[in-house]
């Protein structure tokens, strides 16, 4: 049995790798109208830019797309990178729905920043190919542009702060810091998920399962100590790099211990940065995500409504999870803190912008001239002094992989 096992294991490691690493085709949104080429040159060859940028992941799986294409168009900055990823089981309809819509806007096109993965990966939840589909996010952004900060988020997020607001907030944080919710306290994880064995089928199967465990469990590791934390961070472009690339081997040895691991999108990259001598000095304890739990905790977290608005403005927090499709509060965050309806980008200095209503100036589209002016809010003060308070000396370190 043990031999079988360990067999099993190899073969779904080596899958694992291939899916990281064969290089990906991208549909690209480099459709420009006619009109729009001379726009097009005139962003690449300008002098402004941004103090930082940001490289989102946004994934998606069955039934996602109308929320992608808002969470998009909520989240877009010029200054930023968007890589899409519908999980290879959606229907096609899903697809190509979010694909017309990214073809079709003419900011997408003219700016060319937002991509989306035609070959896609099935993702199996709780498995590790919802780690592989991220790091091969990674991977891709890394090679094809430079940023600072690499963000996932899944269709079920949105934003809290307008993009302007988050760039002016981090143009002051240290580009070295990781942003990412960890602790070394796993109570009953250590038995439910640090010793049984998990295979994911969608690392050799082309039809869609639920991963299953084998009768046979393991030690728990002493070669390195195991941290567990949420999905959702924020990396830094170097600690990006040392995951991917590696110039020591303890990503990749972890990588083939999580490769069994169930939910290890929830333990992988703390386990790999509190382990790295070179980098747990970098982590920031917190996901930057507004998170509400039932009591007791379910396996999801609560579904956001009108009723957990004020507090989701008062935690300052620049993103919040999980939110039902089109649920009113979503219309409440576009009025009063992104300053967009649906069909409108959130509001930034980089926008042409008309006054509605007599009221609020609102974003249409790209003017060429704004391309690196920020117009942040007062909300992005809240945020800059929430990120002190993370990273102040007295909570910094305490905090750090304990």
């Amino acid at each position: 049995m043990g031999i079988k096992i360990f067999i099993i294991s190899s073969i779904l490691t080596s899958t694992l790798f291939f899916v990281l690493y064969i290089p990906t085709k991208l549909i690209t949104s480099n459709y420009s109208p006619p009109n729009q080429i001379n726009k097009t040159l005139n962003i690449s060859n300008t002098n402004k830019k941004y103090p930082i940028s940001f490289a989102y992941l946004i994934s998606g799986s069955k039934g996602d797309a109308t929320k992608i294409k808002r969470l998009l168009k909520a989240l877009y900055h010029p200054g930023n990178y968007y890589l899409i990823h519908m999980d290879h089981g959606a229907p096609k309809k899903d697809h190509r729905d979010v694909i017309d819509y990214v073809t079709n806007e003419a900011v997408f096109g003219e700016v060319g920043n937002v991509w989306i993965i035609k070959k896609s990966n099935f993702v199996t939840y709780r498995g590790p190919t919802m780690l592989s589909t991220t790091l091969h996010a990674m991977a891709i952004l890394l090679r094809n542009c430079q940023w600072d900060w690499f963000i996932n988020l899944s269709a079920s997020d949105y934003p809290l702060v307008t993009q302007d607001d988050l760039i002016h907030a981090f143009s002051g944080v240290p580009k070295h810091l990781n942003f990412i919710h960890h602790s070394s306290h796993l109570g009953w994880k250590f038995n439910k998920r640090g010793k049984p064995i998990f295979i994911d089928p969608a690392l050799y199967s082309n039809k869609k399962s639920d991963i299953w465990q084998v009768t046979k469990q393991r030690s728990l590791p002493t070669a390195f100590k195991l941290y567990t934390g949420s999905a959702w961070t924020m990396l830094s472009r170097s600690f990006s790099e040392y995951c991917i690339i590696g110039w020591e081997n303890l990503p990749r040895i972890l990588l083939l211990y999580y490769t069994n691991f169930v939910s290890s999108p929830e333990g992988y990259f703390q386990t790999v940065i509190c382990n790295s001598k070179d980098y747990k000095n970098t982590t920031a304890n917190s996901d930057l995500h507004y998170i509400t739990w039932d009591n007791p905790p379910k396996q999801h977290p609560r579904s956001l409504t009108l009723k957990d608005y004020r507090k989701m403005v008062l935690s300052n927090r620049p993103f919040a999870r999980k939110f039902k499709r089109n649920d009113i509060v979503l219309d409440k965050i576009d009025r009063e803190l992104l300053r967009r309806n649906q069909t409108q980008f959130s509001f930034g200095g980089w926008c042409s912008s008309e006054l509605q209503g007599g009221k609020h100036r609102v974003c249409n589209d790209l003017k060429i001239e704004n391309y690196g002016v920020l117009k942040p809010s007062l909300n992005s003060k809240k945020l800059k002094n929430m990120l002190s308070n993370i990273i102040s000396f007295k909570k910094f370190h305490k905090q750090q992989c304990r």
